[in-house]
C-alpha cells in the first residue's frame, strides 16, 4: 500500500509501505476513504519539529471497516467511521473523566512508541486501530460522497474548535473573539454560533477565510494584531474587551493577542498547538483572566456534533477548499505550508 512519510524539512513522500494487520484481538484495519493536512504537520514539514528519522505523517481520516480482530463489538466490517487523531481505549479514568487524549493505553498516529509497535500515520490508504472499540465511530448509514469532507472535520478541527468554545465557557450571549483564520478557529466559529453566542468576532486578515468565517456566524472582523488589535476589540466590546476569546493559532503572539482581547473576568479558551515562548501570568492575575483549555479530547464530541453535519445544520466541511488525491500530498503541503488552502482533503 501508499502512504505519506515525512524525511525531514519540506521532504515528504508518498512511499509503499508494508500493509498492516491484525496484531491485537481489540483492533481494526480501515481503508481510508479521506484523510487531510493538519495546520500542526507543518511544523515537522518546516524543520521546526526536527524529524530525526522517516516516519508515517497524518492523523485524521475517515473510511471504511475492511477487517476486526476478535474482541471488537462496537463496530463490524462495512462501517464507515470516524477516527479521532489520536487511539484510545474510551475505558480508562482518564477517558471517563473526559481526556482521552491523555488515555493510558492509547497513543497518537504516526507515533513509534504506540502499543511498544509502529502507529500508522493517516496519510495513507489503510490504518490500523489499536483500540476500535474505543476510537472508532461508526455513522448510521455509507455517508454521500458529499457528506465525506464534514465528517473529516470530526477526526479534528471541528472538535478541536468546540473544544476551545466550552473552554472558554461559551454560552447564550456570551461575547466571544476568535485569535487564527486556519481550519480550527473557523471551526470555532461554528461552535460559538451554535452555543449561542450573540456576538463573534473573527481576527483575519485574509479576505476569503473572513467570507467563510462569516458564513459559519461572524458577526464582525478584525484584521488589526497586537496593540492596535487590542484597541479594536475593546472598542466593538464596551471598552473592555470580550467575555470569551478562542485562541487557535499557539503561538506566544497569539496567546498573548487573546489574553488582552478578554474582559476583566472573561476567560481564554486555548487549543493551539504551543510554538512560541513562555506566557507571563501577570496579565492573567491583573485582570482576572481565566485561561482554559489544551489538546481536545474530540473523541468524547463526536456524538454530539455528528447529527447536525448529516443534518447540514453545521457544515464544517467547508473549510476544505482544496482537494488532491493522494498522489499529489507534496503539492498538498506546499499549498498548506503557502497559505493557498485553508484545508487539504487527500482521497487515496
Amino acid at each position: 500500500m501508499r502512504a505519506t512519510v515525512i524525511h525531514g524539512e519540506r521532504d515528504i513522500r508518498l512511499e509503499e509501505v508494508p500493509d498492516p494487520i491484525l496484531s491485537t484481538g481489540g483492533d481494526a484495519i480501515v481503508r481510508v476513504v479521506a484523510a487531510c493536512v493538519c495546520g500542526s504537520d507543518l511544523w515537522p514539514y518546516r524543520g521546526i519539529q526536527p524529524t530525526e528519522e522517516p516516519k508515517r505523517i497524518g492523523h485524521e481520516f475517515v473510511g471504511i471497516v475492511e477487517e476486526i480482530g476478535a474482541d471488537v463489538s462496537r463496530v463490524k466490517v462495512g462501517d464507515f467511521v470516524i477516527a479521532p487523531f489520536y487511539d484510545c481505549d474510551n475505558t480508562c479514568v482518564n477517558c471517563q473523566n473526559g481526556t482521552s487524549t491523555s488515555c493510558l493505553h492509547g497513543g497518537w498516529w504516526g507515533s513509534d512508541d504506540q502499543l511498544g509497535g509502529f502507529a500508522d500515520g493517516a496519510q495513507g490508504e489503510k490504518v490500523r486501530v489499536p483500540h476500535a472499540d474505543g476510537s472508532l465511530v461508526a455513522t448510521p448509514t455509507v455517508p454521500t460522497d458529499a457528506q465525506v469532507p464534514g465528517l473529516l472535520t470530526l477526526a479534528d478541527v471541528m472538535g478541536t474548535g468546540h473544544h476551545a468554545a466550552v473552554s472558554a465557557g461559551v454560552t447564550a450571549g456570551s461575547t466571544v473573539v476568535v485569535v487564527g483564520d486556519g481550519a480550527v478557529g473557523l471551526c470555532a466559529v461554528i461552535a460559538a454560533k451554535r452555543l449561542g453566542a450573540s456576538r463573534i468576532v473573527a481576527m483575519s486578515r485574509h479576505p476569503e477565510r473572513q467570507i467563510v468565517a462569516r458564513e459559519f456566524g461572524a458577526t464582525d472582523i478584525v484584521e488589526e494584531r497586537g496593540e492596535a488589535g487590542v484597541a479594536r476589540i475593546r472598542e466593538l466590546f464596551d471598552g473592555i474587551g470580550a467575555d470569551c476569546v478562542l485562541e487557535c493559532v499557539g503561538t506566544k503572539e497569539s496567546m498573548e493577542q487573546a489574553i488582552a482581547s478578554a474582559r476583566p473576568g472573561g476567560m481564554v479558551g486555548y487549543v493551539g498547538v504551543p510554538t512560541g515562548g513562555p506566557i507571563d501570568v501577570r496579565p492573567l492575575f491583573g485582570r482576572n483572566v481565566g485561561l482554559n483549555g489544551g489538546v481536545a479530547s474530540v473523541r468524547g464530541y463526536v456524538e454530539e456534533l455528528l447529527p447536525e453535519v448529516l443534518s447540514g445544520a453545521i457544515n464544517p466541511g467547508r473549510v476544505f477548499d482544496l482537494q488532491l488525491p493522494l498522489t499529489e500530498v507534496v503539492e498538498a503541503y506546499a499549498a498548506m505550508d503557502e497559505r493557498r488552502a485553508i484545508k487539504v482533503l487527500l482521497r487515496p
